[in-house]
């Protein structure tokens, strides 16, 4: 009869996690411009902006990813106070909740996208930072 050779207890070798995206850091840049709901005035920039510039370095993923969180989040606060003063023609009346239903409703979405690995553009989106 012939020996059954011992198994082997080396474990095979993990892929390298360098070398792939990090793809919870891209839906966090996202997701945090949704702070804006938690009433903390202009934490819907903030808090994105420094999650993207403590992390832009490490992955070009993250790095585009928080780039267009940032400039999504700049926008929509800009078309949210220009809809804020026109609250006094009326016309905001109605564009501040389609406003803030908008930028839920992308957010989400680009979230979605990053955690597929794919990097969302932003509809209606000025380009701050490029």
């Amino acid at each position: 009869m012939e020996a059954i050779p011992p198994a082997s207890d080396t474990k095979p070798e993990a892929p390298n996690s360098a070398a792939r995206p990090n793809y919870t850091i891209a839906v966090l840049c996202h997701l945090l411009g949704l702070t804006l709901f938690l009433g903390i005035p202009l934490a819907n920039i903030i808090a994105p902006l420094v999650l993207w510039l403590l992390t832009r370095n490490n992955d070009p993923f993250v790095d585009r990813c928080g780039k267009e969180a940032v400039n999504f989040q700049l926008s929509i606060s800009l078309y949210l106070v220009l809809a804020g003063v026109l609250i006094f023609a009326f016309v905001g009346v109605i564009l501040l909740p389609a406003l803030m239903i908008f930028h839920i409703i992308v957010t989400l979405v680009a979230a979605f996208q990053a955690s597929e690995g794919n990097a969302y553009r932003y509809p209606l989106t000025l380009r701050f930072l490029r």
